[in-house]
């Protein structure tokens, strides 16, 4: 585990990532990322986690009328 300092930018309050964590999260300058409450503390993630909810209900919609679809198909 690396520890990450808070520092000023302009008026604000900010960290600086190394390239190391940025290349691990896929993520570069001009990228948004998501955090979410986690158990012990908050999780940072270039995914937006509403919109993977709304992925997973749109599988299983899929996934619960398959057959209906597959006659729609033909």
């Amino acid at each position: 585990m690396s520890a990450l300092k808070l520092t000023q930018i302009g008026n604000s309050v900010g960290v600086i990532f190394p390239k190391e964590l940025l290349a691990r999260l896929k993520v570069e300058k001009g990228d948004t990322l998501f955090w979410t409450e986690a158990a012990n503390g908050v999780t940072l993630t270039p995914y937006d986690p509403e919109l993977e909810e709304q992925l997973q209900a749109g599988r299983e919609f899929m996934h619960e009328y398959r057959d209906t679809f597959h006659q729609l198909a033909k």
